[in-house]
């Protein structure tokens, strides 16, 4: 008995050591596909490492988070050189299905462990919908299944299904609407189906919504970026692009891959509830904009779209002369000719008192009457448009005449004849459009700053909701090709406004649904129908027109 009890000492010595040999051995992390949250990832990965770790009789106890890398393989790469690689049981019955409650999954929020508060290997609880890491059995998730009795749980990246203590796989299709709310997918065929599709999707509270047409969550003065995104949501090939991720693969920026979800969620016709809380795409704008837009903080909704669109094109072209979706969408050009008071001829002037009125071409510039013309051509992805001074003082009746201003005659800023003074530096600018967009956004200049406070224009713009003819108003080009025609006819599809003091007020958005042409007003949660008569009433902040096709 001895001799037997010495041997197996010995064998079970050999195997601890077999064990703890490949534990030990190097392993090196497969390449990732997309960007992890952190741009430090292998730093992570050390604390991490350094968390779930620890010394035990001079040997390296395996922990749980490489426990469950190894098991579940989340970069769908195969079994890695070096790694223990444990077969996991997959079952298609489990007990504690009829456990998962849908009511309380929101898949919105950053994936975070709700104990450690870090992102790698994060599973979901489809009992309670929170967030726990790893599970090992001394992960959080792992103690958590055991201290509240809640056994099923999601792998947030690969989307596979576990039970619980027991740590089996779960193979059942009942769980397949939960993986199409992680992740919505499109295919090429229903892009073409969104804008005919008339039906109304039920959430699991009962309530109805229209797919594209959801409400966003205002966590705090994120008006500004609300509007802007349900505005963007109605241009159809920006749309389209951003509903396929394979059209972004190749990109490493988090902004773009935040929007893209932001986008499939927003259209997504089998959501469990009928709003959407863009979370994770703010934090991504936060860290892009390196905190120039952030939670808390109201800004105007053309600074954010502007920077918006330029840091999206420049995220997503491969090359600097490449472009993007971006400007193939918004991207015109204008001729600018520019009159600034000539220095070298005014000194001249002043010196030998000498009147020099010829004129003289130097360098590329028309110099006439100390005045120097410069021509040149610039892109732009939106247009701004000056609205005349309010009247400064009361009518009879001790009220104040809000002035109203037909569209087409702000836009003769345009029309290359029209001329606008700069301050900064003082010149005489005009204004041509050389080619138009395919969809069109324009701006009205309603805020001005002074050294003491911030004023409102509250001059309203008359505007057609349909068939906006430009050629009528400003100079346009001719097509580039013979057979080619001028399109120069445009529709409205969002109007973003801007409601009360300026720096109390709030922002909502009228969209159209193309479908059915019917309009909506949005603001944050709120989606209600509306009549086109009650969008040319509002006082217009941003817009953008559809060229006609």
């Amino acid at each position: 008995m001895k001799a037997k009890r010495e041997l197996g000492d010995s064998v079970d010595g050999e195997q601890d050591l077999k064990r703890q040999r490949v534990v030990d051995s190097p392993s090196s992390p497969p390449e990732e596909s997309l960007v992890p949250y952190n741009d430090d990832e292998d730093d992570e990965r050390r604390a991490l490492n350094h968390i779930g770790s620890r010394e035990e009789d001079g040997h390296r106890v395996k922990s749980e988070e490489e426990d469950d890398e190894d098991e579940d393989d989340p970069y769908g790469l195969g079994s890695t050189p070096g790694r223990s690689n444990r077969e996991v049981e997959v079952r298609r019955d489990c007990p504690y299905l009829d456990t998962v409650n849908r009511q309380v999954l929101d898949f919105d929020f950053e994936k975070f462990c709700s104990v450690s508060l870090l992102n790698l290997n994060v599973y979901a609880c489809l009992v309670c919908g929170k967030y726990y890491q790893g599970r090992g059995k001394k992960s959080h998730a792992y103690t958590h299944s055991l201290e509240a009795g809640h056994h099923v749980y999601i792998n947030l990246r690969t989307e596979k299904v576990y039970c619980l203590p027991d740590g089996y796989e779960i193979n059942d299709p009942s769980l397949d609407d939960i993986r199409h709310v992680l992740y919505p997918r499109f295919s090429r065929e229903q892009l073409e189906q969104l804008d005919k599709n008339k039906q109304w999707s039920r959430a699991l509270d009962g309530s109805d919504y229209l797919p594209g047409m959801v409400g966003l969550n205002n966590i705090q003065k994120t008006d500004f970026v609300n509007v802007t995104i349900q505005s963007l949501m109605r241009v159809t090939p920006l749309r389209n692009f951003f509903l396929i991720p394979e059209n972004y693969q190749h990109c490493r920026s988090q902004l773009v891959h935040r929007f893209g979800e932001l986008t499939r969620k927003i259209w997504h016709a089998r959501n469990f509830k009928g709003q959407v809380s863009p979370h994770e795409f703010l934090q991504a704008v936060m860290k892009a904009s390196k905190k120039r837009f952030r939670i808390g903080v109201q800004c105007e909704p053309v600074e954010f779209m502007s920077w918006l669109l330029n840091t999206l094109h420049a995220d997503l072209r491969t090359s600097k002369k490449s472009s993007s979706i971006i400007h193939k969408c918004f991207q015109g050009e204008l001729e600018v000719v520019k009159e600034t008071q000539s220095k070298a001829i005014s000194e001249k002037k002043e010196s030998d008192g000498e009147q020099n009125g010829a004129l003289k071409i130097t360098d590329g510039q028309i110099e006439n009457n100390n005045v120097a013309a410069e021509t040149y051509r610039m892109p732009f992805l939106m247009l701004g448009l000056d609205l005349p001074e309010p009247p400064l003082f009361k009518d009879v009746m001790e009220k104040n005449i809000i002035p109203q201003v037909p569209l087409f005659n702000i836009l003769k800023k345009f029309d290359g004849e029209m001329v606008t003074t700069t301050v900064r530096p003082p010149a005489r600018m005009r204004y041509r459009v050389t080619k138009l967009p395919q969809y069109l956004i324009l701006h009205m200049r309603r805020f001005t700053k002074n050294n003491f406070f911030r004023e409102k224009n509250p001059t309203l713009v008359n505007f057609p909701v349909k068939n906006l003819e430009l050629k009528d108003y400003i100079p346009l080009p001719a097509p580039t090709k013979e057979n080619e025609k001028l399109r120069t006819k445009y529709d409205l599809i969002a109007n973003v406004v801007h409601d009360g003091k300026p720096d109390e007020g709030f922002y909502r958005v009228f969209v159209q649904r193309k479908s059915e042409e019917l309009w909506y007003e949005m603001q944050d949660l709120h989606v209600s129908e509306t009549l086109p008569q009650m969008v040319a009433l509002s006082e217009a902040y941003m817009q953008i027109y559809e060229q006609q096709q």
